[in-house]
């Protein structure tokens, strides 16, 4: 019998498991600079982190005057997976912390992420994740909506064949978060007050039913331990 009061656990990627938003922020930034868009790093991440480059052609465009083509987005998924093949590492201690839900479900965990699913792959394999989402990887980008809309949560669930109302999600972004509870699921905000992940009220404010801030407490988090409500 499982540990925990649900039958599955459902991952986003990106700032969750993996701490790519600096990284990818930064490749954004400088082709965004090539535009004539002047950002940071962390303006980047203020603006871009939990939505698709793609779904944001009209705000590039506005202040750029430059309407996105696929041939710069595949330019900029080829040296945002350059960069991220380099200089990737996982958040810390999730590799520890997927291991123990993992097995604590019987493996009825899933990535279900907003970025496409080669970077998906390319990031869990390159932090070693990846034998424990393998088959069970979802990407917004071949779902008719990504994040905010709950469609990759709901395809997760539906495939490990589970109510998504008896799932967890765990998130860092509001726009993720608000995707997890559209889906009826049990969402968990993972922030921990650095750029790149949202900050506790802005997750709880959409239905964030705890917020925590280091993933050794997401097993007991789970299991109903400490639980404090939103």
């Amino acid at each position: 019998m499982s540990a925990f009061p649900f039958d599955a656990v459902l991952f986003d990627c990106d700032g969750v498991l993996v701490d790519s938003e600096p990284i990818t922020n930064r490749v954004l930034a400088e082709m965004l600079g090539e535009l004539g868009w002047r950002l940071s790093t962390e303006e980047a991440m203020n603006a871009f982190t939990g939505k698709a480059v793609k779904d944001e052609a009209a705000l590039i465009e506005s202040k750029t005057g430059f309407r996105i083509t696929e041939d710069w987005l595949r330019t900029f998924r080829a040296r945002r997976n350059e960069a991220l093949e380099r200089n990737l590492e996982a958040i810390p201690h999730a590799v520890e912390a997927i291991r123990k839900i993992h097995g604590a479900l019987d493996g009825r965990i899933a990535c279900a992420s907003g970025a496409d699913r080669h970077k998906v792959e390319l990031q869990l394999a390159k932090t070693g994740l990846i034998d424990f989402f393998e088959g069970r990887i979802f990407s917004g980008h071949e779902m008719p909506r990504s994040k905010p809309h709950p469609d990759v949560y709901l395809a997760a669930a539906a495939a490990l064949g589970v109510d998504p109302k008896r799932c967890a999600v765990v998130e860092d972004t509001v726009t993720g978060a608000t995707a997890g509870v559209a889906a009826g699921a049990t969402v968990f905000g993972y922030s921990t007050g650095e750029s790149g992940h949202s900050g506790p009220e802005a997750l709880r404010s959409v239905g964030a039913r705890q917020v925590f801030s280091d993933m050794r407490q997401l097993h007991a988090l789970l299991a109903g331990h400490g639980m404090q409500p939103a």
